[in-house]
């Protein structure tokens, strides 16, 4: 297994730059999530470590060793696609041996490779199947299998859930979690657009935007502490609200005049000369709850509920959006309430929430990282 590092890596078409200083640090060990919205260089970037796309701009090391120029075959790298990619004609065991055999691998090198994906990847009761016997889930396996016994000192997959249905995603995802706990030292790049699947299986996640990296970290760090608005808005689902004001007291805890009415206070730190600053007021739909006579950071009128169960969802028209710009989704406000609450269409409410869930953004940035 390997550490990987890009130094400025950039790739470019003609006069188009898709990417640019790109500088990140992969650990052994690691399960690293590219997300981002599409279009932003996610599978690019992972085709570039693959070798499957030509670096035009910096260096790729794996394992100390620059590669911008070595064929795929010689990175010790193993790629598993958004198909499956499995030969039809072959059993499940034939395709994870085909590799080896092209390398000449010994048949019980084969054979011992071969029953320990198996194991690993429960398909042990499927080795003399064809693909089309197969589920979705189990081909998706298959494919991971065939990556397995090849031993790489890196594992890329590239949106490897994307063509199964909603139950087969969570199961296969729980099964990727799995095999990265059986194989802690292994070291994994995977790209999604799924952020549940980001949130769950990665130990860091790289969010992609524009050409370059948004911000690097935990999940909970960019779910809890986003460098920018981008990622605060991109990060979690619904998305944060986000909101007009102007600070109008400044020091350990912050107070914000929203231009809509109320108010808000927020436990990031401002300066003096940040007072009559005009700033964003973020906070997520689940942070949100009623206030009950206290200070309220807006209201509005629920225009929509939708009742799920265990929480609702509230949509509000504000002075801000109205139920054309929902329709584009671009809503002012969401909130998640905890219980059933379809009795508040219709209603005016006001909502607030904890100071320290109150992010503040100046410019596009968090006042957090100053």
């Amino acid at each position: 297994m390997a550490d990987l590092k890009l130094t400025d890596v950039a790739k470019a078409y003609g006069n188009v730059q898709v990417l640019k200083d790109i500088n990140l640090d992969i650990k052994q060990g690691e399960l690293v999530v590219f997300v981002g919205p599409s279009g932003c260089g996610k599978s690019t970037l992972l085709r570039m470590i693959a070798g499957l796309e030509k670096i035009t701009g910096g260096e790729l090391q794996i394992d100390g060793r620059v590669v911008n120029n070595v064929p795929p075959a010689q990175r010790g790298i193993a790629m598993v696609f958004q198909s499956y990619a499995l030969y039809p004609h072959m059993t499940v065991r034939d395709n994870m041996a085909f590799a080896l055999k092209i390398a000449k691998k010994s048949k019980d090198e084969i054979d011992a490779a071969i029953k320990k994906a198996a194991r690993i990847l429960q398909l042990e009761p499927y080795l003399d199947r064809l693909p089309k016997a197969l589920s979705g889930g189990q081909r998706q396996r298959v494919a991971i299998g065939r990556s397995i016994v090849r031993d790489p000192k890196v594992y890329l997959f590239d949106e490897p859930l994307s063509n199964l249905d909603a139950a087969l995603r969570v199961a296969t995802r729980i099964e990727i979690a799995q095999l990265k706990e059986s194989m802690p030292d292994s070291t994994m790049i995977y790209v999604t657009h799924d952020q549940v699947e980001a949130m769950t299986l990665a130990s860091r996640i790289v969010v992609l935007a524009g050409g370059g990296i948004s911000q690097v970290g935990t999940p909970l760090e960019l779910y809890e502490k986003p460098e920018n608005e981008f990622v605060a808005q991109f990060i979690g689902s619904p998305a944060m609200n986000m909101l007009p004001g102007k600070i109008t007291a400044t020091g350990e805890r912050t107070t914000v005049a929203m231009d809509g009415g109320g108010t808000a206070v927020s436990t990031y730190p401002t300066r003096d000369e940040d007072m009559g600053a005009q700033v964003k007021v973020g906070v997520r739909p689940e942070d949100l709850r009623e206030s009950k006579g206290e200070d309220y950071i807006f209201e509005g009128k629920v225009d929509i509920t939708e009742a799920l169960g265990e929480v609702t969802l509230l949509y509000f028209e504000t002075g801000n959006a109205d139920l054309e710009d929902m329709e584009k989704g671009d809503a002012a406000v969401i909130a998640k309430l905890s219980g059933i609450h379809s009795d508040l269409r219709g209603n005016e409410v006001r909502l607030t929430a904890d100071p320290s869930k109150v992010h503040l953004f100046l410019d596009g940035k968090s006042l957090r990282y100053r």
